[in-house]
């Protein structure tokens, strides 16, 4: 949608672009991000697209309109093209199913054009396209928010059910190493939500492995300290989908776990009074063009340690969307490529979130919102990486004042802390342009290590410490305010 993939990833002729029109220095921020996992084709577009329409040759490939967004589609990028750009990019790709306008026959044919090696219709012709071994996608989504009544194709949870088990038996009859995941509610103030969750796991649940969660957040009121509470409805919504899943394991009295797919979140309000005036059946139109600043950054920290929180659940988690449509990378079609504000606390984590995450013991001191009785000034997680034998703790300071951070390690000795990083010191609507990055993180010394580790979280603040350990033995997180 909009510029996410033409201006975005794929621009022949623009300066930096390589020999297949891949922007390069798109591709260099995306390497930057360490992204694992991209969802692909994704969103409300998936609902109406014909997967067909993106192979063989581009001259012919037909143009279609795209009435999720009322643009041309003019399938220029498709499977093989998408698939070449997540090689450069050292990503895999989850591709999704269209259960909206089509159902068990376009997916199965779509995993045997895909990861089928023997000699089959749709194996020969992806090898007579050009692509002589299968992909081997590994991860599949059964359609993308068919609760939503703006969804083409929309269905009751009943309906959706019964396709999504029936597709989903017939993809695993073409390659059993697939996992899917199954569509739960758009967002948690759905009117169906739980009751849809509850009834398709009744038809899916031997047959799926995720069960997927959608969710944006806004500040349309300008309250900042109800903004940054935010976090506490994801926390929420995570925890009751958890609830709804392992009813219906017990109620199935099955051993199998169900895990969940984040696979749409993000910051996403910046843009909707532009976009209504945005004139339809245009190409690539500029669309939820989010231009973030800091406060953002702020809330999209605390809802990336919320993710970490569930880790032992949430095992996929997708910022919808990468370049330019509600997206941590900008581009200029005549210039440069850029990060935004909420690059860099994804960018972090992705890169240094890895490995077992610690559940803390946090004492803070609390605030009172509209929406939220008790928020905590302080959010925070560790993560221990076993492999470089680092700890690697991620905060927020909500508080318009300077926090003592205190954490008491336990049985885990520091060595040293190896970076102490912190966005911090802006004004809350500031953003980053393409000739200027003013929201990015910069070094402090303002740290001590006396009976674990002692430092000063700045006002309003995003923080990364990264430390070297002696040992990997997990240990607690506390703080007191100033």
């Amino acid at each position: 949608m909009g510029r996410a993939v033409y201006e975005g990833i794929y621009q022949p002729g623009h300066r930096s672009a390589d020999e297949d029109g891949f922007r390069k220095d798109v591709l260099e921020l995306v390497k930057e991000l360490n992204i694992p996992l991209v969802r692909y084709p994704g969103g409300n577009f998936l609902s109406g697209y014909n997967w067909e329409d993106g192979i063989g040759p581009v001259s012919e490939r037909p143009k279609r309109l795209d009435l999720a967004w009322r643009t041309i589609e003019t399938n220029e990028i498709g499977l093989h093209e998408f698939f070449k750009w997540s090689k450069k990019a050292g990503t895999e790709i989850n591709m999704a199913v269209n259960l909206g306008t089509r159902g068990i026959d376009e997916a199965r044919n779509l995993v045997e054009y895909c990861n089928f090696n023997g000699d089959s219709y749709w194996s020969n012709l992806r090898k007579s396209n050009g692509l002589e071994e299968p992909l081997n996608i590994k991860t599949w989504c059964l359609g993308n928010e068919m609760d939503g009544p703006w969804q083409i194709g929309h269905k009751t949870a009943e309906e959706y059910g019964r396709l999504a088990a029936e597709t989903a038996k017939a993809m695993k009859l073409v390659d059993d190493t697939i996992e899917l995941v199954v569509c739960g509610s758009s967002h948690s103030h759905m009117p169906t939500f739980g009751e849809w969750e509850m009834t398709v796991l009744e038809h899916t649940y031997e047959y799926v492995d995720f069960l997927s969660l959608h969710q944006y957040y806004g500040n349309q009121e300008d309250d900042l300290e109800n903004y940054l509470a935010r976090s506490l409805d994801m926390d929420e919504f995570i925890s009751g989908v958890i609830a709804i899943c392992d009813a219906v394991k017990a109620k199935k009295h099955s051993n199998k776990t169900i895990d969940l797919s984040f696979d749409e979140w993000n910051i996403w309000y910046h843009s909707n009074e532009h976009d209504e005036k945005v004139a339809p059946w245009q190409i690539a139109p500029p669309l939820l063009e989010d231009h973030y600043n800091f406060e953002d950054t702020l809330l999209l920290g605390c809802l990336l340690i919320t993710l970490l929180k569930h880790s032992d659940r949430v095992k996929i988690a997708c910022l919808a969307q990468l370049v330019n449509v509600i997206a941590p990378i900008m581009t200029n079609p005549d210039g440069d490529a850029w990060r935004q504000t909420i690059f860099y606390p994804f960018m972090q984590v992705s890169n240094y979130g890895r490995g077992t995450v610690l559940r803390p013991l946090v004492e803070s001191e609390f605030y009172a919102t509209k929406d939220f009785e008790k928020v905590p000034y302080l959010e925070s997680i560790a993560v221990v990486n076993e492999e470089k034998n680092e700890l690697v703790i991620f905060a927020v300071n909500r508080a318009k004042e300077t926090m003592d951070f205190h954490i008491e390690l336990g049985d885990l000795v520091v060595e040293n802390v190896i970076e102490f990083s912190q966005i911090c010191g802006s004004e809350i609507k500031e953003v980053n342009t393409e000739k200027e990055e003013r929201i990015k993180p910069v070094s402090s010394k303002n740290y001590s290590l006396d009976n674990g580790i002692n430092c000063c979280l700045q006002s309003l603040s995003w923080n990364m410490i990264r430390c070297s350990l002696e040992n990997t033995i997990k240990g607690g997180v506390s703080n007191e305010m100033e």
